[in-house]
């Protein structure tokens, strides 16, 4: 009598506990990566873009009227989409103070929510 050569179910259940196990210990560090670049590439877009405001307004005199004129005077070549809610028409954009011309002088993040730190992503 010949026996067929194979994994028997002992060892397929203990190859599986290994995985899991494993799986336990990656999968939140994973989502964790995640969140952090999430959080650093929004710090980076709302960087970008107030350096642009603020050398718009040095060669102008004025703060543009949208964050498109941004765009259209090459300032940026396109509007950054961000990270949180995955769009780049959700900015809000802050006035300048009195007596300033243009209508954007400062950008923030339109997403909710918290970032790890407990700060909230929209006063960034």
């Amino acid at each position: 009598m010949t026996r067929a050569r194979g994994f028997t179910l002992i060892e397929l259940l203990v190859v599986m506990a290994i995985v899991a196990t494993l799986m336990t210990i990656a999968v939140p560090r994973y989502f964790n990566s995640l969140e952090q670049s999430k959080e650093t590439t929004l710090r980076q877009s709302l960087a970008v873009m107030r350096e642009a405001l603020d050398h718009f307004y040095g060669d102008t005199g004025h703060y543009p009227e949208s964050l498109d004129e941004l765009v259209s005077q090459r300032y940026l070549r396109s509007l950054p989409v961000d990270p949180i809610t995955e769009r780049n028409d959700l900015w809000v954009t802050l006035p300048p103070p009195d007596g300033v011309a243009g209508s954007v002088a400062d950008v923030k993040s339109g997403a909710s929510g918290r970032a790890r730190d407990g700060s909230q992503y929209g006063q960034w």
